[in-house]
């Protein structure tokens, strides 16, 4: 049964705003896929999920597992992803789910500062590359 979960929540992902090379790349941003980092200001998990964040949505503390990390993550960034929808009636460009993720409050503004922006951009270069070696691993 866990396994079939997992298989429909993969197959919805494009459908709600998440697809494969953006969840590889916010890993590989925040950690380089390390499941055991720790931030400098307590950020658990490979997607460096404030703990209080992560106790709003489950009550498991086994932060280095890589499959709650991940259903953790796109609990939260459902959230976010609905609010930006909501106001600016369509999905978040790359570079603005980055933004959803690291800086919530800038990104439903619109004003996004350059710190942030120079992450977003980091970010929307992972998934152009992400979707990119899909496509050739695809047509071969």
């Amino acid at each position: 049964m866990k396994a079939f979960a997992s298989i429909l929540l993969l197959s919805l992902l494009p459908v709600c705003g998440f697809s494969m090379d953006r969840l590889s790349a916010l890993s590989m941003l925040e950690t380089g896929n390390d499941d055991r980092a720790v931030g400098s200001a307590g950020e658990i998990s490979r997607f460096q999920v404030k703990k209080a964040e992560w106790r709003s949505v489950t009550n498991s503390a086994n932060y280095a597992d890589s499959e709650t990390a991940r259903r953790v993550m796109i609990q939260l960034m459902d959230k976010r992803i609905s609010a930006f929808c909501e106001h600016f009636h369509r999905q978040p460009t790359d570079f603005e789910f980055y933004a959803l993720w690291n800086a919530p409050s800038q990104a439903l503004t619109g004003h996004i500062s350059r710190k942030v922006a120079g992450r977003c951009e980091r970010f929307a270069n992972l998934c152009d590359r992400d979707r990119k070696l899909m496509q050739l691993a695809t047509a071969k």
